[in-house]
């Protein structure tokens, strides 16, 4: 099947902040659609179909949102996948239009959430984890005390080093890099620089993490309106920027037999990409922008080696030469990041989207990388999700 060309017409957020700081989730929801179809040039009345991402809610919390906005009667599907929720209801939304079943679609994620590390809120069931779980502890062992998601994380960043000898020094400069281009962004939480000190002295979490190189938990929403090139010419709205390809991916057995980088998505990040990459034609070197998934230092490394930003067991001579941030090969997460602008879990993929949409398009302002004509996303849900999406300005 030839899929339609679909355009990425209008882009909006909210700032980002700490849990018991934000509006209620339907308040945020509304306001971050408002944002994106106002950002379009339409109104909720044009959309023809909506999905909307959360993770820490009730069914129909998608409805509850867009209500507010006026019940405007089309169909409206609920999302969760885990932290690549937002891309997973952007995937969908490509999808409508790029099949032909929709012509002017809504993406919308959110995410009201608590202070502390993730938990499961269902305690009385399955866990949704349970192979991870066990092929961790099989492996790794267990940690008392310590988050999950730290465990697993910091338990990758541990074998990187293991393998490849990078000094666990290297993963602070990440954490100061992403509080750097944090400094340039308003809808970011944290903005205040800091130091290696800083970062290394700062309560170790697990393995080679600290508290500084460990996203933390945020509120936030953020929107895409997705559509047709005929529905766009036919309503004068902006084609600056269309999504020239995209993969989503989950598990295969391989997940389980041991890496712990394996476990956090190492492994379908790159065949997320690899697919991109193959149906766009496009050198993974000729990209200058990327938004990836940092929620921790230790998964920004592996996102390096898995998206061929760089050669397999190089990433440490990629940061020490300062090729991820401006003035390098590419910059990475020029927003923050989830470290420093926060990880509203079912807002962050279109939060990654907004902000590429806006270096496409040269609305970055201080953020701005200068000439970007593709940009690349990476999404990544333990469980497990990867979306990779390249956007192109034309």
């Amino acid at each position: 099947m030839n899929a339609a060309a679909v355009h990425v017409v209008g882009v909006g957020m909210i700032p980002f902040s700490k849990p018991g700081r934000s509006d209620p989730y339907d308040v945020m929801g509304a306001e971050a659609a408002r944002r994106a179809l106002g950002d379009a040039g339409i109104g909720l009345a044009d959309v023809q179909q909506a999905f909307v991402g959360y993770v820490y809610g009730d069914s129909v919390s998608g409805q509850a949102a867009l209500y507010r906005l006026g019940p405007a009667g089309m169909p409206i599907v609920n999302v969760n996948n885990n932290c690549a929720t937002g891309s997973s209801a952007l995937w969908l939304a490509r999808q409508a239009v790029a099949s032909g079943a929709a012509d002017c679609v809504l993406a919308l994620g959110f995410e009201q959430m608590t202070p502390g590390a993730l938990a499961s809120v269902f305690t009385d069931r399955p866990d949704a984890l349970r192979l991870f779980n066990e092929a961790r502890a099989d492996h790794q062992g267990e940690a008392d005390g310590v988050p999950t998601a730290a465990q697993f994380f910091g338990n990758a960043g541990r074998a990187y080093i293991d393998e490849f000898g990078m000094d666990p020094a290297t993963l602070a400069l990440i954490s100061v890099k992403s509080r750097r281009h944090a400094a340039a962004n308003p809808y970011a939480v944290f903005t205040d620089p800091v130091s290696v000190h800083d970062v290394l002295e700062s309560p170790t979490i697990h393995g080679p993490l600290t508290r500084l190189q460990c996203c933390p938990p945020t509120c936030g929403a953020a929107a895409a309106v997705l559509c047709s090139e005929e529905f766009a010419r036919r309503h004068g709205l902006d084609t600056s920027v269309r999504i020239k390809a995209q993969a989503m991916t989950s598990d295969q057995p391989d997940t389980f037999d041991g890496d712990p980088r394996a476990l956090v998505g190492a492994g379908i990040a790159r065949r997320a990409a690899d697919a991109v990459y193959e149906e766009s034609g496009v050198d993974p070197l000729d990209i200058p922008v990327v938004e990836l998934h940092d929620c921790f230092t230790a998964n920004e490394v592996l996102a390096y080696e898995s998206l061929r930003l760089t050669p397999d067991g190089t990433a440490e001579k990629f940061i020490l030469e300062g090729e991820n941030t401006y003035g390098g090969r590419v910059v990475t997460n020029p927003s923050g990041g989830l470290l420093s602008k926060g990880h509203p879990l079912g807002a962050t993929g279109l939060a990654q989207c907004a902000e590429l949409v806006w270096q496409l398009r040269g609305q970055a302002d201080d953020r701005q990388v200068h000439g970007a004509r593709l940009a690349l996303q990476h999404n990544l849900g333990l469980g497990s999700a990867c979306v990779v999406t390249l956007y192109e300005k034309v």
